[in-house]
């Protein structure tokens, strides 16, 4: 009996010991307690972010004072060293828990204001105004109303109660956190400034689609930019815009915006979008290729040429590969075997028939060469490396009578994506 007693004197003592004995040190630890959640599961999720090494003590401990009654979902920063009885405090008061927000990379400033404004729970008034702190803008020496382009894309935790503009200033800590100061004379050496840097980036990220393509593609542009042509990419037109579009179409490159790089020369006046470290990495160290133009395949890769004539045939087989495959898929699509109902049998003969005939004359009634004239194109860009504006709205222009959801048929973006 005497043996039984001091053991448990003991327990009890090492338990105490252990729940009160640490101090909470390093970066705190991100724990997610499903709703519906046991003590034990929460145990579990504790004892995987390595917040407590002795899970089955810490359910005693918990079923000893009762805290394992009352715990709270959610997801919660808890530093590491925590004592037991402060981190079942945490669970049982709800304190410590966060709000979680993921900024995917190329996201806008206009994507990720009502993001930013849910996941707070505030308003989104209150998001905008943040987006445009003058402290910040002044700090980062951006010349531009927003902080677009310098909220970096990651996963973000924010306690409960913080602000929009808390949270803003923590993104843009990030982004400074990340800058590699490398990039600073990197960018003296591409004679630009940061802010064209990372406007640069942001424009790879938006038309990159293989991550080992990047430096390429910048290194079109900066290409382009050391010889006066027009950067006409798609991005800062869609961007322009102010909404998202599938596929840029003819009508869409005569918008009236600095950002419509199809009229004005050179980087537009900022990021259109929030850039992640490789296409910074990229617009900082672009590939030494002579490349001027490219344009995009159906698997998303680039094919990437020198000249104009040699673009243009580029644009010519990745349309053809397209429609091949668009072909094969209505092939595959049209031997789908189809049973007719009972009611149908005797009639679904005739009416085959019937109409595959119309469909046979009216067919034949259209002539090659209108037919050959509807499924042409004509390339925005004709003879010349530089189309000035005023070539570029006229191809536009007539084009769109024609048929107005042509898509674009251009030199350097996605003409057929």
């Amino acid at each position: 009996m005497f043996r039984n007693d001091l053991r448990s004197v003991l327990v009890a003592g090492s338990i105490v010991l252990v729940a009160c004995g640490n101090t909470p040190h390093g970066a705190p630890a991100r724990v997610i307690i499903p709703r519906g959640a046991s003590f034990g599961q929460a145990t579990d999720s504790l004892a995987k972010a390595k917040l407590i090494g002795w899970p089955k003590m810490f359910r005693l401990y918990g079923r000893v004072t009762g805290g394992d009654r009352n715990i709270k979902p959610g997801t919660y920063l808890l530093k590491h060293g925590t004592p037991w009885r402060d981190i079942i405090s945490a669970l049982n008061g709800g304190r410590g828990l966060v709000n979680t927000i993921t900024i995917p990379e190329g996201y806008t400033v206009s994507q990720i204001t009502p993001l930013l404004a849910r996941t707070l729970k505030v308003p989104v008034d209150s998001v905008r105004v943040a987006m445009r702190d003058t402290a910040l803008l002044a700090r980062l020496d951006i010349p531009n109303p927003t902080l677009e382009g310098y909220i970096f894309p990651d996963t973000y935790a924010f306690p409960i109660g913080t602000t929009a503009r808390q949270a803003i200033r923590e993104m843009v800590y990030d982004f400074e956190r990340r800058w590699n100061p490398d990039w600073d004379e990197k960018a003296s050496g591409l004679k630009i400034d940061r802010n064209d840097l990372v406007t640069m980036a942001s424009i790879v990220e938006r038309e990159a689609r293989v991550p080992e393509e990047r430096p390429v593609i910048a290194a079109v542009y900066y290409n382009r930019l050391r010889r006066g042509m027009l950067l006409q990419a798609d991005p800062t037109v869609q961007y322009a815009l102010g909404h998202h579009v599938g596929r840029v179409l003819y009508k869409d490159l005569a918008v009236q915006s600095p950002y419509n790089t199809y009229v004005h020369k050179g980087l537009p006046p900022g990021p259109i979008a929030s850039p992640g470290v490789a296409s910074l990495a990229a617009a900082a160290n672009p590939a030494t290729v002579p490349y001027l133009y490219f344009v995009a395949s159906p698997d998303g890769h680039h094919e990437f040429r020198m000249t104009l004539d040699e673009h243009t045939n580029a644009v010519r087989q990745v349309r053809a590969e397209k429609r091949a495959t668009k072909t094969k898929i209505r092939m595959l699509a049209s031997t789908a075997p189809v049973e007719p109902t009972k009611s149908t049998t005797k009639t679904a003969g005739r009416t085959t028939s019937r109409t595959a005939s119309k469909l046979s004359a009216k067919t034949a009634s259209k002539s090659p060469a209108k037919a050959a004239s509807k499924s042409t194109a004509k390339p925005a860009a004709k003879t010349t490396a530089q189309p000035t504006a005023k070539k570029s709205t006229k191809a536009t222009t007539s084009t769109t009578k024609k048929k107005s959801s042509a898509p674009t048929t251009h030199i350097t973006t996605h003409t057929a994506r």
